[in-house]
């Protein structure tokens, strides 16, 4: 489902249906998971990581780091990985993440795959964005050999709607027909934020640094936050 570096390739992706959230919790059986709580150092890399990325390019992704308790995922931390997307095509890198991986895994064994992020994709229309597209099911696939258990995927919405930028979590499961899986049913969970006493710090800083100097400064500030700190069904910071 990924691509090695050495011999790229693309597969076409199934479709990706998104769940009414309303009718979310219908049917969830009990060990799955119901609520998912994000540090702000995984938001910061995100935002940062969507601010490098490539002319032209839709989204970017990446590999969520973390730890599961029962029905409860914690993300706390957060690598980019490559990736290309071409109509209903997806190529990622596959090398790269397991590289990455190693290196994290290096410095706290705690921390483990949990899933995947990306940035919403602007709508054709021009208008809004959207959270899930059909490429989505074919990265949600790759994650789920990734995961011990099955991976979580969090939307960042960096269009700054009502000057904002929206978070949400979903998790997925097949859609069978006659034995045969035809698409992803994503279905969003409950999310939160949760910051440690450093990264309270950091994003304090962060702010003031913004109301003191401008954009300049709080990307500089917003680069040692996450340096230093190295609900609703949706959370946003403003």
């Amino acid at each position: 489902m990924g691509t090695d570096s050495a011999s790229p390739a693309t597969y076409g992706s199934s479709p990706a249906l998104l769940l009414d959230p309303s009718s979310s919790s219908a049917g969830a059986s009990s060990d799955a998971v119901s609520s998912v709580t994000v540090h702000p150092l995984v938001l910061l890399s995100v935002l940062d990581h969507h601010n490098r990325r490539a002319e032209g390019a839709g989204r970017v992704i990446g590999t969520l780091l973390g730890r599961r308790d029962g029905p409860t995922v914690e993300i706390t931390n957060c690598f980019a990985v490559p990736h290309a997307e071409r109509g209903d095509e997806v190529a990622i890198g596959k090398d790269f993440n397991r590289q990455m991986l190693a290196l994290h895994s290096r410095a706290d064994r705690r921390e483990v795959v949990v899933g995947w992020y990306g940035t919403a994709l602007p709508n054709e229309g021009g208008s809004g964005h959207a959270s899930i597209a059909d490429t989505s099911s074919l990265i949600h696939e790759f994650y789920a050999g990734e995961c011990d258990e099955d991976p979580i995927h969090l939307v960042v919405d960096t269009g700054l709607d009502d000057d904002a930028v929206n978070l949400r979590a979903y998790v997925s499961s097949p859609v069978v027909v006659a034995g045969e899986a035809l698409a992803n049913l994503f279905h969003e969970v409950r999310l939160s934020l949760r910051s440690s006493e450093a990264e309270r710090i950091c994003v304090d800083e962060m702010i003031k640094q913004q109301q003191a100097g401008g954009p300049e400064a709080a990307a500089s500030a917003a680069a040692s936050a996450a340096g230093a700190a190295g609900g609703g069904r949706s959370a946003s910071l403003t």
